[in-house]
């Protein structure tokens, strides 16, 4: 047995206590929390009989699906568990383990909830026009159906996508390499327990359905993305690869990071109103090869979360333990707090400097970083580790 210490500052202590999915040396991956720079065995910490018996499972599903209660009750145990002594294999260092993409992705949902980034975007593509918002965007929280398939975990390479594409001074299209690779800073939620169809999640219940909260880097092909999406919107410019972070940090441990949402005027209608509508307090940075280029604040974003999700079942559309939700690019009213490098490089007429070299979009073997925090319990700051991915040539 072993007593674990925490220095004070760590982002993983037991005001976190995320869940992910791991494996050492090719064994079956099974269902971890994190303490600090240790991956702990929750199967070997808590035991497996009965309702445990979830915890050697390879994804947190079904875990998630014994719901909200549930998951109050095994944070507790995890916690109490934790200040004691800590059975010896149930330690391993992050250094020695394999991170798994830790839910089964049912679907995928990814909204557009920063108002700094659809009127950036407005304003780039519709420079004529006075309001760069669309006319629904202040009355429903828009968004696009992806493929769930394509999500993968932090560390995954992702491969340049091809794709038509056509250029102001292209004729005809051309089929080619993206040459306008891109990213998105999001945060994902994702569904722990879902609603059947024919009826809906009301906002102001959403957060007994939420299990939790991820980083998500959605890739955009920005070119190939252009050309396709009059009339119906995003497809190939997004569907070959969204990375999320490995670790999940339960809506339990972000109580107090919630703040409210910026005033919604017009008045939204009557399923999306709140008593309280609530956003986040989470600071990300994005770093490309190692430096940090843009700090994105969610607290900005205009829809919460829970109104994302009453929106997505208000027509009587289902929803599933492992489904995600991601809020769209995260982006504040500064320049240097955009969450995409069409915002931060202006269209690409505005490069930044990047160790010493001008971008615009993404080269292959360029490496994305995201990380964040938020306020924790007793004044700390709870960390959400890494999304990463790297650019590979297209095949």
């Amino acid at each position: 047995m072993t007593a674990l210490s925490v220095p004070e500052d760590s982002l993983f202590g037991l005001d976190n206590l995320p869940y992910g999915v791991y494996s050492v040396d090719g064994s079956a991956p099974r269902v971890a929390t994190r303490l600090d720079n240790h991956a702990i065995d929750l199967g070997l910490l808590l035991g497996t009989d009965g309702d445990n018996a979830v915890f050697e499972a390879s994804t947190l599903n079904p875990f998630m699906a014994q719901g909200r209660a549930r998951w109050v009750e095994v944070r507790a145990a995890i916690g109490e568990a934790l200040r004691g002594d800590v059975p010896h294999e149930a330690i391993h260092s992050l250094t020695d383990v394999t991170m798994h993409l830790p839910v089964e992705v049912a679907d995928y949902v990814d909204f557009y909830a920063s108002e700094h980034h659809a009127s950036n975007l407005g304003r780039l593509f519709r420079p004529d026009n006075p309001d760069p918002l669309m006319p629904n965007w202040k009355h429903l929280p828009v968004g696009y159906h992806g493929r769930s398939a394509s999500i993968v975990v932090s560390g995954t390479d992702i491969v340049r996508p091809q794709g038509q594409r056509k250029g102001p001074q292209d004729p005809e299209p051309v089929f080619g390499p993206s040459v306008r690779l891109d990213i998105e800073a999001e945060l994902g939620f994702i569904v722990g327990t879902g609603n059947a169809m024919g009826t809906q999640i009301a906002a102001d219940e959403a957060e007994q359905h939420i299990f939790g909260a991820v980083l998500f880097n959605d890739w955009s092909a920005r070119d190939i993305q252009a050309w396709e999406y009059v009339p119906l919107g995003p497809n190939l410019g997004k569907s070959f690869a969204s990375t999320i972070s490995a670790w999940v940090i339960p809506m339990l441990a972000l109580q107090e990071a919630k703040v409210s949402v910026p005033d919604q005027d017009p008045q939204v209608l009557s399923y999306l109103q709140m008593k309280q509508p609530w956003g986040l307090d989470v600071d990300l940075e994005v770093a490309w090869n190692g430096q940090t280029v843009t700090r994105p604040p969610y607290a900005e974003m205009y829809w919460s979360p829970a109104q994302m999700l009453a929106h997505t079942t208000v027509n009587g559309a289902p929803t599933r333990t492992g489904d995600v939700y991601a809020s769209g690019t995260i982006s504040g009213p500064e320049k240097d707090q955009r969450g995409a490098f069409i915002e931060l490089t202006w269209g690409g007429a505005e490069p930044i400097t990047v160790n010493g070299e001008e971008r615009t979009f993404l080269l292959d073997g360029d490496e994305i970083t995201l990380t964040a925090t938020a306020p924790g319990a007793n004044g700390h700051r709870i960390g959400f580790g890494e999304c990463t991915g790297r650019i590979l040539p297209a095949r």
